[in-house]
């Protein structure tokens, strides 16, 4: 199980930040994925993470490639 950090991604559609549809910026273990969608599946909490707001949960995080969704489940 992992920490996981979700953030919106402010910077979307510029270079090597995604296109306009990635929206959400999902943090585990320092690395960073960049997806479309985001699917919380265990409580979370909102909390602020230097200048920015951030959803924290503690799970697992699995990535559908496919439809480019970060699914963070127990």
């Amino acid at each position: 199980m992992s920490v996981l950090h979700v953030r919106y991604n402010q910077t979307r559609g510029q270079p090597g930040r995604g296109t306009m549809d990635h929206v959400w910026r999902v943090f585990e273990d320092g690395k960073e994925y960049l997806t479309k969608n985001v699917e919380i599946n265990v409580p979370c909490r909102g909390t602020k993470t230097g200048a920015d707001y951030s959803m924290v949960c503690e799970g697992t995080l699995h990535l559908d490639r496919e439809t480019s969704t970060a699914i963070i489940n127990p």
